[in-house]
């Protein structure tokens, strides 16, 4: 692909959302298995962080900590609070994305490897990956970056997609804000201009299959059925997902049996933040 061609493919694609459980990998394993997700095996990155994996049609989910001992390699990951902590674009070409974003302004690390073992019955093969980061104070509480896969085939594997909840993709990302178009600037300067869209309570951008939605506490309260969590403090904070199914009566049955609690709201279906690693998860088949 040339610049021109992937400038021009320059726009907002959800790859993953990172889930931050800090030392706590196989509790929140055993939470996200019980809510009928089938996770990858354990990884470990070069750099030292850890997960777990939830792959879907054209997005993941990660759960993502660190061993016992190895809490210091990665400490500015776990500066931010348990729970959803990263915004995870797809990235055309990791240097255009670094030229591009720091040409508009917008405050960026250099391009970064790092490998992830993966075991498959053929065989150990090394998933590869490098990444862009938006750095400095326009995200709270979080990261957001570009993931380039080098092995895409290692990640995205077809064996790894069904869900005994059925879930397919995940379809909103939410970020809560007493600010919204103010939290939302970075993103219309990195993919503007007129990026956003207002609704009530905030703004969103399409992201692929998904949408980003940066709303104001209640607005959030008010869409998740007071399931997300909210930060005391009022700094800005990513609080939900929403993913995609088939059909509700997968997730339903699912809980029912696993005598997992959720309750109804606007898209579907929504399971508590306490009951999902700090992350409000709603289930929709619309």
């Amino acid at each position: 692909m040339s610049d021109l061609a992937a400038l021009a493919s320059f726009r907002p694609v959800l790859d993953h959302a990172v889930i931050n459980v800090m030392g706590k990998l196989d509790e929140a394993a055993e939470q996200y298995t019980r809510l009928g997700f089938q996770l990858t095996e354990r990884g470990h990155h070069t750099l030292g962080s850890s997960n777990n994996l939830a792959i879907f049609g054209t997005n993941y989910l990660e759960l993502l900590g660190y061993l016992p001992g190895r809490e210091t390699m990665r400490a500015d990951l776990w500066a931010h609070p348990a729970g959803l902590t990263g915004l995870v674009f797809k990235s055309v070409d990791a240097d255009l994305v670094y030229s591009t974003l720091k040409n508009r302004g917008v405050p960026v690390q250099e391009p970064m490897s790092f490998a992830r073992p993966v075991v498959l019955p053929g065989g150990a093969q090394d998933a590869r990956f490098k990444v862009v980061r938006v750095t400095g104070d326009a995200v709270q509480n979080g990261r957001t970056f570009f993931c380039h896969h080098d092995t895409p085939e290692l990640v995205y594997r077809p064996e790894w997609r069904m869900h005994p909840n059925g879930v397919t993709d995940i379809v909103e990302f939410v970020i809560a804000s007493r600010d919204p178009a103010g939290t939302a600037a970075v993103y219309d300067r990195m993919f503007g201009p007129n990026l956003l869209t207002s609704i009530q309570g905030g703004v969103f951008f399409r992201a692929g299959t998904a949408k980003v939605l940066v709303l104001e506490p209640a607005a959030v309260a008010e869409r998740y059925a007071d399931a997300a969590l909210v930060s005391a403090d009022g700094s800005d904070r990513m609080v939900a997902l929403t993913l995609k199914v088939a059909s509700l009566a997968m997730p339903r049955t699912l809980f029912d049996a696993a005598g997992i609690a959720y309750r109804s709201y606007a898209g579907g279906i929504v399971v508590s933040h306490a009951d999902a690693a700090n992350v409000a998860l709603g289930f929709t088949a619309s």
